[in-house]
């Protein structure tokens, strides 16, 4: 490597380079840092130096100090392909690890550089479309997947998670329409790809009534499903969609057949006692999920959950609170495992239901400050409310939510670009995070534990209720902390009838599905820049209203900063 700023290293030098290299590649880290460190102290102004120093503390988990190294290499020799490129891969994967953890504001840059330093890695721009995409950046994350389309396609290579990934984005930025064209084409050009039929399902779900009257949402799904009876992906995933779609009687003969070819698979026999505890058929099932629970799927968490709520439905409470108790023993941070143990707990009058869930101290709910730049939180509102029904595009709930006679918005509310939502964002953000510095920390708590000084948006969305519109009762599985903000409410909601509760919001009463009599702990009425805050694992939902105004709500989910 030569230029004008850089020193080069001498013959003694590069002979101890060329050994770290190999050490480094040898996976024999620490001895190879030993000499990076020796070589940039030795040859300060080397960019080579720095450069291995670099990919050294890379690989010794060091990334700030890896960084700092490569951008001592590149600002001696500026320009260079060897060392842009290198580190724009150190750049991409240490995004890629941010992006992982959950760190996504801090991957966004990282990738951004790493793109900027080495243009045709196609993986990193890849992976900085999905950031941006989880950053609610719609329009950035379709440009970077489709430059990193268009460079798999010079290579010769598939792109077709990528471009199902594109379809949804486009559904995100509110172009369904594209969405669905895309989603059809990619289908027809990949009828094995699983995905890519998931995704044209749930786009003529939400949005058939208006772009495909009269059509199955799940049509060209069975139709490729049956043609290819040995795509053992394709087969899983479209039971696994009858069943989201509550349509257990159609999914239970294609586990069946599934079945047969593959005798004790416990994967098969899981699904097929879902399918038979949807139909009630609960002594075929019960036998079924006892068969998975000594398998080695027994120990999993999702199973775990399965088979609880299995347990619930037939009464069985000690075999539901002991499944839950093993799901959060596998993941201490398991929202729907709690959810069952503290249900279990109320049912067998143990008082740590009150512990974990303590509805008085752990359901926040608060008034926001009218964001910057508003006069009012009525003025606030006035502005937020049309912003958001611009964005309620679908002709009906979402496949696998709790919305019920509505539209939820698709993809992430928050970190698009309208002025009324950025606002929403910092103002939610600061009130969650005031509500949360209220509360006492507790180690043993599965939510008091985790709380933290800073909190991040780990989902956001909006839901608009139409008359007769609710939400079932369910928990937040991807959240440590959920709410509920009312933007705009009906008549009936904001002056109620005395006695009414309609278009409460309620807190306690478990999953109706689960069949248990219990009512709900709490029950608070929503008023307009009013937040609610609970626990993701707790069970909440809404009275149904009967009035022609709609309801219309922001909701989100946090976890803890590190």
């Amino acid at each position: 490597m030569s230029a004008a700023r850089s020193q080069a290293l001498d013959s003694a030098q590069a002979d101890r380079f060329r050994q770290a290299m190999a050490l480094l590649q040898s996976g024999a880290h620490a001895p190879a840092l030993a000499i990076a460190e020796t070589l940039a102290r030795q040859a300060p102004a080397a960019a080579d130096a720095w450069q291995l120093l670099g990919m050294c503390l890379e690989g010794s988990r060091r990334q700030e100090e890896a960084r700092q190294a490569f951008e001592r290499a590149l600002a001696l020799v500026p320009g260079s392909a060897v060392v842009s490129r290198n580190y724009g891969l150190f750049l991409a994967r240490h995004g890629k690890a941010l992006r992982e953890q959950g760190e996504l504001e801090a991957a966004e840059p990282a990738l951004a550089r790493a793109v900027a330093l080495a243009p045709d890695l196609a993986f990193a721009w890849a992976d900085l479309g999905a950031v941006r995409r989880l950053l609610g950046a719609v329009d950035g994350a379709l440009a970077a997947m489709r430059r990193a389309v268009d460079l798999q396609r010079q290579r010769g290579a598939e792109s077709v998670d990528l471009e199902d990934a594109i379809n949804g984005v486009l559904a995100d930025a509110g172009r369904p329409a594209e969405a669905l064209a895309g989603a059809r084409a990619l289908v027809a050009r990949h009828p094995a790809h699983a995905l890519a039929h998931e995704t044209l399902g749930h786009l003529l779900w939400e949005h058939g009534r208006e772009l495909a009257p009269g059509e199955d949402p799940l049509d060209a799904f069975r139709a490729a499903a049956l043609a290819q009876p040995d795509n053992r992906t394709l087969q899983l995933s479209l039971a696994r969609t009858l069943l989201t779609v509550r349509r257990p009687a159609e999914a239970l003969p294609l586990l069946q057949r599934m079945r047969q070819r593959d005798p004790g698979d416990p994967l098969l026999d899981w699904f097929a006692a879902d399918a038979l505890d949807a139909l009630a058929e609960y002594a075929q099932a019960s036998t079924l999920y006892a068969s998975v629970a000594r398998s080695a799927l027994g120990g999993h968490p999702e199973f775990l959950n399965a088979h609880a709520r299995h347990a619930f439905r037939t009464r069985r409470i000690e075999l539901a609170a002991s499944c839950a108790q093993k799901a959060v023993e596998v993941e201490p941070r398991n929202q729907e495992g709690w959810s069952h143990l503290g249900t279990a707990w109320r049912l067998l009058g143990d008082e740590r239901e009150h512990w974990l869930c303590d509805y008085d101290r752990l359901v926040g709910y608060v008034e926001i400050v009218p964001p910057r730049g508003f006069a009012s939180l009525d003025a606030f509102l006035a502005e937020l409310a049309p912003a958001l029904e611009a964005l309620h595009l679908a002709g009906r709930e979402p496949m696998r939510q709790s919305v019920r006679g509505g539209t939820q918005t698709t993809g992430l509310l928050f970190g698009r670009s309208d002025p009324p939502v950025r606002a929403a964002e910092e103002a939610l953000r600061d009130a969650a995070e005031r509500w949360l510095a209220t509360l006492s920390p507790d180690p043993a708590h599965p939510f008091l534990s985790y709380r933290r000084r800073s909190v991040r948006f780990a989902g956001s969305w909006s839901v608009r209720l139409r008359s007769a519109g609710r939400h079932a009762n369910h928990i937040h599985p991807k959240g440590w902390l959920s709410s509920a903000f009312y933007v705009s409410l009906p008549d009936s909601v904001r002056a109620p009838r005395a006695g009414s509760r309609e278009g409460w919001i309620q807190f306690g009463e478990p999953l109706e599905e689960l069949g248990l009599d219990l009512p709900p702990r709490r029950l608070v009425q929503p008023k307009p820049g009013h937040l609610a805050l609970f626990p993701s694992y707790m069970w909440h939902g809404t009275v149904p209203f009967d009035d022609h105004q709609p309801r219309l709500t922001i909701a989100f989910d946090m976890q803890p900063k590190a």
